[in-house]
């Protein structure tokens, strides 16, 4: 038991640093390009196209690409092939900017079309890496999604600065070719034949996981209650910007998210530590957006930076168990058929939602801080309150097997 113990921490040993690597480079790309097209271009106009370009496929693309990881047979080629995909789209872009602008959109676009096997196509392999220690598995895995949020746009940052844009991509791409070489060591089985036979199916219904979402409660209601409740978190940026300048100090901005983003790591961290068993996954999702409605609403209170940052690290210690109980209703309520899409699919749905928050926060900065923090706070409520009427709304029994994807 010893040995088999020490086997399963080695692989998720080895799972969360080929994640981190693969994630430092989803998360860095996005400053990268917005530098590289004020580089080249003098634009940052420029920049947010293909920002944009690399974000929204994240979510159109996802159910596809789910949809062949849950089918293919060779799934170990199959990631790596991605992920090096990935890669070599992004420095080519990058390479093609300045000779012609709709090359370089069409590869970025490229890239985020095979994203999503960055995200929930790598958590959706824990159930076969880790299936003991899932609750562990699943709170590193969110430690490597705040570890990646909090380096990614610093590395970006600091090499654009040092060498230029070119040379964060490189770096970034670098950091994808590193981790695709860890995530190859780990026991990634081959699917049988007789399952690939019988999935190929799934390759000719790419949004075979999507009813999923209405016919399973559980995994409705946590997709439901999260993606509101991220259409909030996704203002935040904007939110910590308009917080600086009443502090009078922009290098503030930076600091409000490093607490949120260090509150999730030490969430996710403890999580994986203490996972929370003695209540259902989807009840810990409900009660983690309610406690999270609170800092939000209390900020518009604080009256200085040092009441306001311990506020925002509340805020990311709650959403680190939110995250990993997310994963847990996924993982439980996704079935072998349409298991990776479940995930693909759940981690498009929240960055889009996110996405639209930045956006729709953008729009109405003239609201002020405060009302755009009490927004942000409903929802977060309104995502409770949506995900426990989706669980208590009367359903029909259904038979056995049903909604298998």
């Amino acid at each position: 038991m010893g040995t088999d113990g020490g086997r399963a921490r080695g692989v998720l040993a080895r799972y969360t640093a080929g994640a981190v690597l693969v994630r430092l480079a989803d998360e860095g790309a996005r400053v990268a390009l917005v530098l590289l097209a004020v580089e080249r271009t003098g634009s940052a106009g420029y920049g947010g196209l293909l920002v944009a370009a690399l974000m929204v496929p994240h979510v159109l693309a996802g159910p596809v690409v789910g949809a062949i990881a849950d089918t293919v047979r060779r799934r170990r080629l199959c990631y790596c092939l991605t992920l090096l995909g990935y890669g070599g789209a992004l420095l080519a872009a990058v390479l093609s900017a300045s000779v012609s602008r709709p090359l370089s959109v069409a590869l970025v676009v490229l890239a985020g079309c095979l994203a999503p096997i960055m995200l929930g196509g790598l958590t959706s392999l824990l159930r076969d890496l880790a299936p003991d220690r899932l609750d562990t598995a699943f709170g590193l895995d969110a430690t490597s999604y705040n570890l990646a949020g909090i380096a990614g746009p610093a590395i970006a940052a600091v090499t654009a600065g040092l060498a230029g844009a070119t040379a964060a991509t490189v770096v970034l791409v670098a950091l994808v070719a590193a981790g695709t070489l860890v995530l190859s060591t780990l026991p990634i089985r081959d699917r049988p034949a007789r399952a690939h036979r019988q999935g190929t199916a799934g390759r000719r219904q790419p949004l075979g996981a999507v009813p999923l979402l209405w016919r399973r409660p559980r995994l409705g209601a946590v997709t439901l209650a999260s993606s509101v409740g991220y259409l909030g978190v996704g203002a935040l940026p904007v939110v910590a910007a308009l917080l600086a300048a009443r502090f009078h100090h922009t290098a503030y901005t930076g600091l409000f998210l490093a607490a949120a983003s260090l509150g999730g790591l030490a969430g996710s961290l403890w999580y994986a530590r203490f996972p929370v068993r003695s209540r259902p996954p989807e009840r810990v999702v409900l009660a983690s957006l309610l406690a999270m409605a609170v800092p939000f609403a209390l900020v518009p209170l604080a009256s200085s930076v040092w009441v306001t940052l311990p506020l925002f690290v509340l805020v990311g210690v709650l959403n680190g168990p939110l995250f990993c109980a997310v994963l847990a209703v996924r993982d439980q309520e996704a079935p072998p058929a349409a298991h990776t899409q479940v995930f693909t699919i759940g981690a498009g749905l929240k960055t889009t939602s996110a996405a639209a928050g930045s956006a729709l926060a953008g729009a109405v900065t003239g609201a002020g801080a405060g009302a755009l923090l009490l927004g942000i706070a409903a929802c977060q409520a309104l995502g409770a309150v949506a995900g426990a009427a989706v669980l208590a709304a009367p359903r029909r029994r259904q038979p056995a097997g049903a909604g298998g994807g």
